[in-house]
């Protein structure tokens, strides 16, 4: 398995965890992303775009590699992904320019040949 697969598989079994020790909780929170992430004004596409860039911004390379493959499964295409990421650099500056490089390993290990 690849790096960034890793990283995602590591995050969803503590999300598993974080469920059996408050599951009210993480209901409410799944609940939310859910209705979130419906199509209205945005499809969801867009809506996995938006993501993938405030992955960047914050930094956080789980959401980074979990929105890039819900965001290519929606339709986006690397090119889109690419256009995302300059995006992200412009608002998050030099830190979030380093994590393009999780984009490039989401990129390589999801994106279909």
């Amino acid at each position: 398995m690849g790096e960034m697969k890793d990283a995602m598989r590591d995050v969803k079994r503590a999300m598993g965890q974080l469920t059996q020790h408050v599951p009210e909780e993480m209901g409410c929170f799944s609940s939310f992303m859910g209705t979130v992430l419906k199509p209205g004004a945005l499809d969801l596409k867009t809506k996995e775009l938006i993501a993938v860039g405030m992955g960047l911004t914050a930094r956080c390379k789980y959401c980074i590699g979990i929105h890039v493959d819900k965001a290519l499964k929606a339709g986006a295409t690397p090119e889109e992904l690419w256009e995302v990421a300059t995006v992200a650099v412009l608002m998050g500056g030099g830190p979030a320019m380093t994590y393009v490089a999780e984009l490039q390993k989401a990129l390589e290990e999801l994106a279909p040949a």
